[in-house]
């Protein structure tokens, strides 16, 4: 997967307009599109990808922990955001885009540093304005739900650039 290094490696908007939001997706894991900087810098990246579902796959280090050394929260719901709202953008028609609106998670236990995890999201309506989908983190290891996550998003119709 190709990752955006910086903000010229984005795809401007007119451009991205002319995708469904599945063909998006696929584009990224196929590493045909650049993937997102976050992850990158918070090591993960979208492994799996179908219309309504959007899996991505990571491994906290210790850079993402908090001063009790532990996985801070932050991954985790910067990792489900990213799950559940790309889950969406999975459904968003060509012409559309989506962005998050609200989200919440539940951490149900630690993730030890360096376990591999699966993020799952999952849509459960995608409308012409709103999206909600849910999430969780489960280890690919031992298969442990670590947290769980709801999102709303909002679904826009981006005006056609003018030539």
């Amino acid at each position: 997967m190709v990752t955006a290094q910086s903000p010229a490696d984005l795809l401007p908007l007119e451009e991205i307009i002319q995708y469904s939001g599945l063909e998006f997706m696929q584009g990224i894991l196929d590493g045909k599109l650049p993937g997102p900087p976050i992850g990158a810098q918070l090591g993960y990246k979208l492994h799996e990808v179908s219309e309504g579902r959007a899996v991505f796959r990571g491994t906290p280090e210790f850079s993402y922990t908090n001063p009790m050394g532990t996985v801070h929260g932050g991954w985790y719901g910067t990792l489900l955001d990213s799950a559940m709202a790309c889950a969406v953008m999975t459904r968003v028609p060509k012409g559309s885009a989506y962005t998050t609106l609200e989200y919440k998670i539940n951490i149900l236990r630690s993730i030890p540093l360096g376990m591999t995890v699966d993020c799952i999201g999952v849509t459960d309506h995608v409308g012409r304005s709103t999206g909600i989908a849910h999430g969780e983190i489960r280890g690919v290891e031992d298969g442990k739900l670590y947290a769980t996550g709801s999102t709303t998003c909002i679904v826009m119709k981006l005006p056609t650039p003018k030539s």
